[in-house]
């Protein structure tokens, strides 16, 4: 009876912990977007906010897209799933060392608005993902152009990446049906 009474509480307990915060923030600022029809890049992005930790300098944000398989660089359009996008950590201020994220987009596009003054604000919007899919999260980088078109080459903005993390629940089920999986092996092994 008291086993039962503590699988019960467990399993209340567990769904709670996945209520928990799955996801971190990332922006950038500055560097470079370049591009043609076979696709976008930004080098040279400097990460000044990791969740809650902001600085001047906390790493880099780069990217690499698929071609364009609708409309341009100048006009928008739709990028082709691929190329790269990397997040880089320096380590200051508790932000990991090192690669924080590497993966891909898996959908992308490319589009501007025309404000009053006659300027023109491009933004990329995409879904990204790490190479086994586990990790996604979606990313915005948005640049000015003045009163020309995209011709090539531009100062980026500003951008924010929300990734995707493990959410705690996830991890103790996970446990919690290893646990359960050992109890009934060692249960069959002993008769």
């Amino acid at each position: 009876m008291r086993r039962v009474l503590l699988l019960a509480l467990l399993a209340l307990a567990l769904p709670m912990a996945a209520w928990a915060n799955s996801g971190i923030d990332i922006s950038n600022h500055n560097g470079t977007i370049s591009g043609s029809n076979a696709g976008l890049a930004l080098t040279g992005s400097v990460m000044f906010a990791y969740g809650s930790t902001v600085a001047t300098n906390l790493g880099s944000v780069s990217f690499t897209t698929g071609a364009f398989t609708s409309g341009n660089a100048a006009d928008g359009g739709d990028l082709a799933a691929g190329g790269t996008f990397v997040i880089m950590g320096n380590g200051t201020d508790g932000v990991p060392n090192g690669v924080i994220f590497s993966g891909s987009f898996s959908a992308a596009s490319w589009s501007f608005v025309t404000l009053a003054d006659g300027t023109h604000v491009y933004t990329l919007k995409g879904a990204i993902v790490d190479a086994s899919g586990r990790v996604g999260g979606t990313s915005q980088l948005s640049v000015n152009t003045g009163k020309g078109f995209f011709n090539g080459s531009i100062g980026a903005s500003s951008g924010d990446t929300n990734l995707s993390v493990p959410e705690p629940g996830t991890l103790g089920l996970l446990g919690t049906g290893l646990v359960g999986l050992a109890g009934v092996m060692r249960r069959r092994f002993r008769i």
